[in-house]
């Protein structure tokens, strides 16, 4: 299982990355999921539009087809984490809802897609001599930045229940039971993927549930409405995907080190 895992979940990581690049360019606008709100100060908009969907297009390729994969996604990972702190850390702070997890919940994504970055320049093999010793030295947090956001995306469904329900498609019944059954599991996969002695388990079902998210879920919501809040739909799908290809990176390539 652990020699197809981790090509795969980089595949999907790749295609979310990439997609989520593709997107700047059919709707002409940042995804919210990259910068939620883009300086009223900085001129030529469009060209920085173009240039960051390039830019994740073009990682996601590398990624997909090892360009140069591992030094592509440690950077990309850099480039991620800079957007989280120049884009949406202000944007958040300066908000009336500063105080309110559900307002930080494109930014948490964003760290977490920085995070999985880190994870695929792990999965490329050994350490190398192609990145300064820092940036070594910070792939390893990847894994958190994601078992981060797993464990806080679990507890706004019980902090936002009614809000998560309504997101439960009918055919599936009892919103409610569904909405804590999936808070409960991403906090245990979150935590799981944090404790060596279960992590690549934890990792393998976490993978495998939010997979299964994109065609039940996220698919379905998506073609229903293609155009709202920039395609919000749309970027869940490639989100979902490419937090599933993190986990099953993580499956397949861990060997129990810290």
């Amino acid at each position: 299982m652990q020699k197809w895992l981790v090509p795969a979940g980089r595949v999907l990581y790749a295609i979310g990355l990439s997609s989520i690049g593709l997107m700047h360019f059919f709707y002409m606008n940042f995804p919210w999921v990259v910068i939620p709100d883009f300086p009223a100060w900085l001129p030529f908009r469009i060209l920085w539009v173009l240039t960051i969907g390039a830019a994740l297009t073009i990682a996601g390729v590398c990624i997909l087809f090892n360009l140069k994969g591992r030094k592509v996604a440690a950077w990309t990972g850099v480039s991620l984490v800079m957007l989280v702190l120049i884009a949406h850390l202000p944007s958040r702070l300066t908000s009336q809802y500063a105080w309110v997890l559900g307002a930080w919940t494109n930014a948490i994504k964003e760290l977490a897609f920085a995070g999985g970055a880190w994870i695929a320049a792990l999965s490329f093999g050994e350490r190398r001599d192609d990145l300064p010793p820092w940036l070594e030295r910070a792939l390893p947090l990847g894994r958190y930045f994601f078992a981060g956001l797993l464990v806080i995306f679990g507890y706004d469904h019980f902090l936002y229940p009614k809000f998560v329900a309504v997101l439960v498609p009918a055919w599936a019944g009892s919103a409610v039971f569904w909405t804590y059954f999936a808070g409960a599991a991403l906090i245990a996969g979150g935590i799981g993927i944090m404790v060596r002695r279960v992590a690549k388990l934890a990792a393998l079902l976490t993978g495998a549930m939010i997979f299964l998210w994109v065609p039940m879920l996220h698919i379905p919501r998506a073609i229903a409405d293609p155009y709202t809040n920039v395609g919000n739909e749309w970027a869940s799908v490639w989100e979902a995907l490419a937090f599933s290809g993190m986990a099953f990176m993580l499956c397949g390539s861990w060997r129990g080190e810290d």
